[in-house]
């Protein structure tokens, strides 16, 4: 969403933008899952009266970080936050994220295996691990909790590999806006070098199939 906006990832700067964001996509007939960031703020009590308020908007699930600008956080604290947004909004699917491989040194499977473990005690409904790639981890760490594993789309691994491995959700990020991004750049430049036009749905086809969309 951040960089839609043309600004980085984090910061705390897209909580009016997530509010605006799911305010319109709540009312559609589809299930919607917000990223939080690390809930924007380090209040349990005010993590949860966010979420109340994502809920309220139409909201299924949330993911919550325990890291703060590229540093992993006191697991104690995210925990704190799990239990009081599920206290608050026990119906929203919260996904915890485990950071440990995408921001520590030497991560270890132990590790993630300790937070997710205390994540899922707090009330968490799925483990979500970024940076997680060697297969071996990948099915220790599905194994060694009972909640469903969250992995990125692997680079080389099938989402019917990462099933036989134990991982139970795969979440794109941000690799569709990127890709779109550059296909963007490379058909602008296409056209400034005057090659054949790329093949692409037909304007009034796709206006069609929005208004479907739309209505339902």
């Amino acid at each position: 969403m951040r960089a839609s906006a043309g600004m980085p990832d984090g910061g705390h700067a897209s909580k009016a933008a997530t509010l605006a964001l799911v305010s319109g996509l709540g009312r559609l007939p589809v299930h919607v899952s917000a990223d939080i960031e690390n809930g924007y703020s380090d209040d349990p009590e005010e993590v949860a009266r966010f979420v109340a308020k994502l809920s309220a908007l139409g909201v299924d699930g949330v993911n919550l970080e325990d890291s703060t600008d590229g540093h992993l956080v006191n697991p104690a604290l995210s925990a704190a936050k799990i239990a009081a947004l599920k206290h608050s909004t026990p119906d929203v699917f919260l996904n915890a994220r485990v950071d440990n491989y995408w921001f520590a040194k030497n991560a270890t499977v132990e590790a993630v295996l300790l937070r997710a473990r205390a994540y899922a005690d707090a009330g968490a409904n799925g483990i979500f691990v970024l940076g997680l790639s060697a297969a071996d981890d990948i099915r220790s760490i599905a194994a060694g909790i009972e909640h469903p594993l969250n992995v990125l789309a692997h680079a080389t691994l099938t989402v019917a590999e990462l099933e036989r491995l134990g991982v139970r959700r795969v979440n794109s990020d941000s690799l569709p806006y990127r890709v779109s991004v550059d296909a963007a750049v490379n058909v602008v430049g296409d056209l400034r070098d005057v090659t054949p036009v790329p093949a692409a749905t037909p304007y009034w086809d796709m206006q069609a199939m929005l208004v479907e969309f739309h209505n339902g």
